[in-house]
């Protein structure tokens, strides 16, 4: 039941009916009952893997709970009786008597995920070294079997896996009903391409009485209407000129190439956000805060802000649950002695952070998918940011030199667009999904000049299957969202308009509007699937 579906909004709508017509202490028995049959409706066989996850996460969980409080039962009896060595070699003991809960439950689901998204990658990778060794007589091969993938998988078991470390680090409860668990898991608006939320910031939410106000239910339906608008009139309509220029790569070189960049990051951002907006919005009519997930991108100045502002919960998950205990674990630590013994101080002390920095970034890659372009488009992230981080001390004797000039306008424009170009041409691997391709197709962009003649002569436009107006609108469309998003960086403009009964009814009224009118719906094309809902 994809977000764009008429299916969906009559979902909602019924859900939300239901939600605020139920005694309050029964709403989040209507979620889970909701999200229950949201996922049966994607895939009845996806069930049982979600179902895996909840139910392994929440007994591991509990293990740890109850390890905890014997522990803590058999500290507070003899601790007036222990030394301070004795009660820090009992806490030691205490975390591996746990330590086991926590690895079963992430080896498990990991390797769920493994199985599911990677076998085909693995097996596929598998097949063409036994093609250096295959003859005309003998043919080596693994058949690669075709293996379900279920629904918003990478996103539910990122959000069971960090519940679970964080009831192992002690930073939120661990959930004694499993009813209660499995909605936080499986909350329809969340469950397919995120926001990936925390525990101890969402949960609580479901189980405090909400009213019907309309402060929530007015804010929440206008930013549905927006991430409408940027999926159907932005995304899905410029997909369409994206597609006709990867689909001949060999015609469309050079111009088309710089086109592609810009496009597809119209693309991404209208179909992600787009869809990030309708999660948001829909909680918000019900009364919850979801964790915002982009903070103006585009706006940044360099690779290490723009992933600061960029699906914001994916990069703190990666953070937090793998780039910083790789950093401090004990194999990092004796490479980090060993460095510096073997290399020097000023070589050593950057090779743990490097390895952690990159290995950080290929599983980011891996993770958005099972290919050679993601695991690329990962450790080329890695590497810009890297590279960033040892010019640094350049940038700070340049700004000392022209101390003014952070402050300027057009300097803080020309790094925006320079950081926009430069995310913009390694995210073009997400486009070609062909590494060798799609740096010939980047090469093309400093020879192939006798491309901007179509550019100048106007063919461009009746070549990528869009007419122009639908170009005008894209950019209309482009740059309402441009100002909305600079002006909210102060206020919402979204809550400015809600707060004006007339204004807000103009606005919602406008935007149904232009979404029929001018979106996928209204120029005879389908509304497609979410980009990240696809995929993961």
């Amino acid at each position: 039941m994809s977000f764009t579906s008429v299916a969906f909004l009559v979902f909602a709508a019924l859900t939300l009916l239901v939600y605020y017509t139920v005694p309050k202490r029964g709403q989040w028995i209507v979620l889970l009952v909701a999200s229950s049959l949201f996922y049966w409706a994607a895939g009845s066989w996806y069930l049982p893997f979600i179902m895996a996850t909840i139910l392994s996460t929440w007994l591991c969980a509990l293990g740890i709970r109850h390890r905890d409080r014997l522990d803590a039962a058999y500290l507070a009896e003899h601790k007036a009786d222990m030394t301070k060595e004795e009660r820090k070699a009992f806490k030691a003991n205490a975390k591996k008597k746990k330590r086991p809960y926590l690895l079963g439950g992430l080896i498990f689901n990991f390797a769920i995920l493994g199985v599911l998204k990677y076998t085909g990658f693995v097996l596929g990778g598998v097949n063409d070294l036994l093609a250096l060794f295959a003859t005309d007589e003998v043919s080596l091969s693994v058949s690669v079997p075709t293996l379900i993938l279920p629904l918003g998988i990478s996103y539910y078991i990122f959000r069971s896996t960090a519940y679970l470390i964080d009831v192992y680090w002690g930073k939120t409860e661990a959930e004694g009903n499993i009813a209660k668990y499995a909605l936080f898991v499986s909350f329809f608006p969340a469950v397919l391409q995120g926001p990936i939320s925390r525990h101890k910031d969402l949960a609580p939410q479901f189980f405090t009485p909400h009213r019907a106000e309309w402060y929530n239910l007015s804010e929440g339906g206008l930013r549905v209407l927006w991430g409408f608008f940027k999926k159907v009139v932005i995304a899905d309509t410029a997909m369409i000129a994206v597609k006709s220029i990867i689909e001949y790569p060999e015609e469309f070189t050079g111009m088309y190439v710089l086109l592609l960049i810009i496009l597809y990051s119209a693309v991404i951002y209208g179909d992600f956000t787009g869809g990030i907006d309708i999660t948001i919005g829909l909680s918000r009519m019900m009364g919850l805060k979801l964790a915002e997930n982009f903070d103006h991108p585009f706006s940044s100045r360099s690779t290490q802000e723009y992933w600061n502002r960029w699906h914001m919960t994916m990069g703190s998950y990666f953070t937090d649950y793998v780039f910083n205990p790789l950093s401090i674990s004990g194999p990092m630590k004796k490479l980090s002695k060993w460095s510096r013994e073997k290399l020097g101080k000023t070589v050593g002390m950057r090779v743990p952070v490097y390895l952690a920095t990159l290995i950080t970034w290929f599983l980011t890659g891996l993770w958005h998918g099972a290919a050679w372009n993601f695991i690329v488009w990962g450790l080329l992230n890695g590497v810009v940011i890297l590279v960033s981080r040892e010019f640094s001390p350049l940038y700070a004797k340049f700004h000392q030199k022209f101390p003014t000039l952070k402050e300027k306008t057009f300097y803080g424009g020309f790094c925006a667009v320079r950081t926009f170009f430069l995310m913009g041409a390694i995210r073009i691997l997400d486009c070609y999904r062909d590494v060798p391709l799609t740096f010939k197709a980047f090469g093309s962009m400093f020879y192939d000049f006798a491309s901007w003649r179509d550019l100048a002569d106007g063919k461009i436009w009746n070549m990528l299957g869009l007419e122009l107006w639908q170009y005008i609108v894209i950019i209309l469309a482009v740059t309402v969202v441009f100002f909305v998003s600079h002006r909210s960086k102060t206020k919402p403009v979204l809550t400015e308009v809600s707060e004006q009964p007339w204004l807000y009814g103009f606005v919602c009224a406008l935007l149904i509007l232009v979404i029929l009118i001018f979106g996928s719906y209204g120029i005879g094309f389908d509304a497609g699937d979410f980009i990240y809902q696809t995929q993961f």
